[in-house]
Parts: structure tokens; sequence; C-alpha cells
């Protein structure tokens, strides 16, 4: 699932375009792009360079549009995916300045109805915390990806169910929905959108003319980019555009190299654009220096000039070669992007690119870093294609190594059936079909593949036809102490115990004449049990001095209790076809009671 979107839009004004081949230090680039492309099999990628105030390069490369080939620009829109993190703290940064807030404030004084999975995060965290990863929350992105919703409320309501794998500020790990909360604080504040705050604060003043914040903009646009992956190891193939909706401040701008450009501008020329200062000088300053360490790890002994990884606001920094580096990159469904720029030698690069999980913005980015820089050049294609090779030799491996079990699931298929639910997550449900599994989610269809036990492979499912080529997490049901299917447990997050989805049966309609036959008084060891209907359509249980049960009705004289989980109830008739005896299947056991009126 690691995707990306970016779209990147038209800019006049001031900034010049000037060829590769006026500028002496990018000889050759363009040669060297159209090797990354054919080395990628990437659809197309657009590239602009930024040096102080002035655009050095700008160019597209290969097709926009694969299928109909048409040629990509330096004015062609992909999604840029999170590199909009970027943009979405910068809001907050100029709120601050405004003195609308402070960093240090918890972001429930703005959001008084979120909560937190426990005490010490409702208590303590702030919004600097949520702004550099430090929260100690996994990124539960299937939260959002899997149970899509426009209703940025709904989203926050999950945040109370995502348990957090270590304690705050221990340990750096990226989390798409701190940045929703950011973008929602900024709601708050000034009554307006998040989209609106985007286009008002930046986009306008920024003369990015072409951008915008959501899929169905995009979908309005010319010159836009289609998304593609590569399947298979060599077929480029088309992928609908994922839309982000209410994770929006996460990731959902769509640009063009063109416009980025004078995004990239603003911060290498501190916070200015044309002589307006559009970032407070010290938000910046502060962005684009550590707020936290991503990793303490040393260099690589192949690359030792290569090391150090720091998180600011929305924005990574590393050294490359001896130069500060500050860099955000971008992953959605059938794109991929980087927008990076080095402060002291005031030179930004802006790759965007319509392929799935690609290598190529951090391959273009580095192949001109190395010239412009005048660095030791590494060949970024060689080092790629080792990269795949090696990937492909440990994956095989892996497929080699895997255990075969002879094994049968614990129950048959239709056991597995019914809807599952997390509060964290949202609700999927299971069905049989043709003597298979299959889960059916808001956007996607995966398909259950038995691997032993009650272990199942999770696989996608694309135009009715099963994609084993993506790993998907396993799902391994739990039987209650009845014996019934009642837990699906799906590991979501490596970091913290799997996520369990609890299971309701699912039910079927019934007539109510079918209802009418069960309805009746029942012995239980001389204690009577009631069976009635209410408005025709819904069958109770009840019992003296105990609640009225509702039964759900989940296949031929089979019910479930709706509230008790273990409880059900089924009919039997006699040779005449009526009803006449009811067995109680309780977890302590099951009970036979005649029917007497």
């Amino acid at each position: 699932m690691n995707r990306s979107i970016i779209l990147i839009l038209i800019t006049f004004g001031f900034v010049l375009k000037i060829s590769s081949q006026s500028n002496s230090t990018l000889t050759h680039l363009d040669e060297k792009m159209e090797s990354i492309l054919d080395a990628t099999l990437a659809p197309s990628f657009a590239v602009a360079v930024v040096k102080n105030d002035q655009v050095i390069y700008s160019k597209g490369f290969g097709y926009s549009d694969y299928d109909k080939k048409l040629k990509a620009d330096e004015n062609t829109l992909y999604a840029i995916g999170s590199s909009t993190k970027a943009f979405t703290s910068s809001i907050l940064g100029q709120l601050r300045d405004q003195s609308k807030l402070a960093f240090e404030d918890s972001p429930i004084d703005y959001i008084p109805e979120l909560r937190f999975f426990n005490d010490e995060l409702n208590n303590k965290v702030t919004i600097k915390d949520i702004m550099c990863h430090r929260t100690g929350i996994p990124r539960h992105d299937l939260s959002w990806y899997l149970f899509p919703t426009f209703n940025r409320d709904s989203l926050i309501q999950r945040i109370e169910y995502h348990e957090p794998f270590t304690g705050m500020r221990e340990q750096w790990y990226y989390n798409n929905f701190m940045y929703l909360l950011q973008g929602v604080i900024a709601e708050r504040i000034t009554e307006k959108t998040w989209e609106q705050n985007i286009k008002e604060r930046f986009f306008e003043p920024l003369s990015m003319s072409r951008s915008n914040a959501s899929i169905a903009e995009l979908e309005k646009s010319t010159n836009k980019a289609i998304g593609y992956e590569v399947t298979k190891d060599s077929i480029i193939k088309k992928m609908d555009y994922y839309k982000i909706a209410a994770m929006a401040p996460a990731g959902s701008i769509n640009s063009s190299v063109t416009d980025m450009s004078q995004w990239l501008i603003t911060w290498i020329n501190g916070g200015l654009y044309q002589g307006e200062e559009i970032l407070p000088k010290n938000y910046l300053s502060e962005a684009m220096a550590p707020q936290m360490i991503v990793n303490n790890t040393g260099p690589d002994p192949k690359y030792p000039d290569m090391y150090m990884s720091m998180y600011g606001y929305g924005w990574m920094m590393s050294s490359y070669k001896g130069h500060y580096r500050v860099e955000h990159g971008g992953n959605i469904d059938g794109f991929s992007a980087s927008a990076s720029f080095f402060p002291t030698d005031s030179i930004g690069i802006i790759v965007l690119t319509n392929q799935n999980g690609s290598s190529v913005p951090y391959m273009v980015r580095n192949t001109i870093a190395d010239q412009l820089l005048n660095t030791d050049a590494t060949d970024w294609v060689d080092y790629y294609r080792n990269e795949i090779k090696n990937n492909k030799e440990s994956s095989e491996k892996a497929e080699q190594e895997e255990e075969l079990s002879g094994t049968k699931p614990s129950h048959i298929f239709q056991d597995y059936t019914g809807q599952y639910h997390h509060p964290g997550y949202g609700t999927f449900i299971i069905a049989e079909q043709n003597d298979s599994l299959f889960a059916h989610f808001a956007l996607h269809n995966l398909f259950l593949k038995h691997h032993k036990y009650d272990i199942f492979k999770i696989y996608l499912m694309e135009e009715g036809i099963v994609d084993e080529s993506e790993g998907w997490p396993t799902v391994q049901f739990r039987s209650n102490s009845s014996g019934e299917i009642s837990i699906a447990e799906i590991k979501l997050e490596p970091t913290i115990d799997p996520i369990e989805f609890k299971r309701t049966p699912t039910t079927i309609d019934v007539s109510t004449t079918t209802l009418n036959r069960y309805v009746g008084e029942y012995d239980l060891m001389g204690t009577p049990i009631k069976v009635y209907t209410k408005d025709d359509d819904t069958l109770f249980l009840y019992v003296a001095g105990q609640p009225e049960y509702q039964l759900l009705p989940t296949s031929k004289h089979h019910f479930s209790f709706k509230i008790l989980e273990g409880f059900k109830v089924e009919f039997f008739e006699n040779e005449k076809g009526e009803i006449h005896e009811m067995l109680l299947i309780q977890p302590h056991g099951n009970y036979k009671t005649p029917k007497t009126k």
C-alpha cells in the first residue's frame, strides 16, 4: 500500500526557465534523465531545478498518459502525496506568528472532542509533538486507506482507538493522522477549510495557479498525469486515482514542477517570494532544523558521506555527501514525488512521477545533486539495478523457505462470513462466493486464500483477477468459548499486536410468515421462554427476570442474539413441518427446549 498522489501546476510570474543546454553545470542532464526513465520503466516524470530565486532547469520526460502517448512536460499535474505536509505545518507556523496558537499548546485545546488512547497522551501531547511525529503512535494508515471518509470528524474519532507502541517523545514514528489534526486545528482557528487555507496562503501568493487539493479538481484539469504501476516486472498498468478525502492535510495536493518551484524558492530565500514574506523567518528556521531523530544508525559503509536522518516540521533532514539536505517524499496510488532543497547551497530540486512506489524521485534528485554540488558522482541507475536484483533474490528465497502446510480451516467457510468491526478502523464484510472467501472494503475487494489452520493470506482483487504480486498482511481468525468464529486478527502495524476486528454474523431477510412460525412458548426445564415478534419483522426471546433479546436471522432456522456474543438459537421442524423444538446454544452448553404453546 505504500502509494502517493502529487499534482503540480503551471506558474508564470518572474520565474525564468532556462534549458539544460544553456547551463554548463547541467551538461548532458537530459541523457541521464532518459536513462533513468528507461531503467525504471516509469511512464513519465517531470523535474525542475531551482538556484537562488530562478528555475535553471525544468522538463518533462515520457508520457503523462502512457496509453494515449501524451507527452509530459514541466506543467503536467501530478499528485505530490506527503510532500503536502510542509504546506500543512506552515499554516500553523503562520498562525503562531499571528499569536493565534503556540506549539506548546495541546491539540485538544482546539479540538475539544479529540481523545487519544491513554491519559499520558491526553494530558501531555502538544502541537509540536504531532508536527514532528513523536507521539509514540504508529501509522495506522489502513484506518483511513481501507476505510475512507470525507468526514474529518469521523477520522478524528478513530484516533482514540489507535494504540501507541512506545511513550511520548521516545521514538520517531511517521503518522498521517497527526497531520490531519494540524489541518483541523487551522480550520477551527481560521473558520476556513484546510483547502481554502492552502489556496489563500500559498497557491495564490506564490502564483501556483494550476495547483489544487483534491482529485475532483485534478480530474477537471488539463495536462494531468494518469497514475501507473509496474506489474510482473515489466507490465505498465494504469491505476485509479485515490481520493484521500478527509485525510487531505496529510497528502492531497496536486501540482506541477513549475508551481512547486515557487514553493522551493520561498524556502531557499528565507520565506520570501518576490519580496513578500510568505513564511515567518523564525518558523522557517525551526521547520528545516532537526526536531526529532528519525534513526540513530551510522552512515552506510558504501556511502560514508551520506548520513543522519532527522525530522523538522513536514521536512526530513540529512547530510548528502557533506551537504545539508531538507527533503520530503510522497507516495499515493500511481504517483511518487520528492521536494528537496539544500539551504546553504541555495539549490532546490522537485521531481514528480506517475509511477507507483517509484525510485525515480530519489534517482533524479541525487543525480542532479551530484552534478550541481560537484560531489563524486554515483551511478544511480546502476545502484537501482543492483537493488532490484538483490530484492528479487531475497523475495525468491523467502518464498522458497515459506512453510507449506496441509492443515485445514477449523470451520466451514460459511462460519467465517459476517461483518467485522474495529472502532479505530471501520467495518468490512467477509462473504463466501464460489467456495472461496472474500473481504469487501469500501474501495477494495480482497481474496482470502487459506494458508494454515485459521490463517488466511490476503490478496488484492482487481477486475475479478487475484493479484498475488502485492504483499498484504495475513488474517487469523479466533473462536469464542462456544467455538464460533468471533475475531479476525490482522497485523496492520509491525510495532503493536494485531488489530482485532469483532465479528457480527451476516443476517438474512426472513418473511413475516416465516417468523410467525417460531412464535410461541418453550420449556427450559420448567422455565418458560417466550418467543414473539415486534412490528411483524423482528423476532425476540424473553426469559422472566431478564431483558428481552432480539434475534438476528443468519440462515434457515438459525438466529444469533444481537447483544450476546456466542449465544444462538436453532429451531427444529417435526414430520408435519411444524416448529416443535428450539435449541439454545450458549458458551456453557446447549439446551433443548420443546415448544409448549
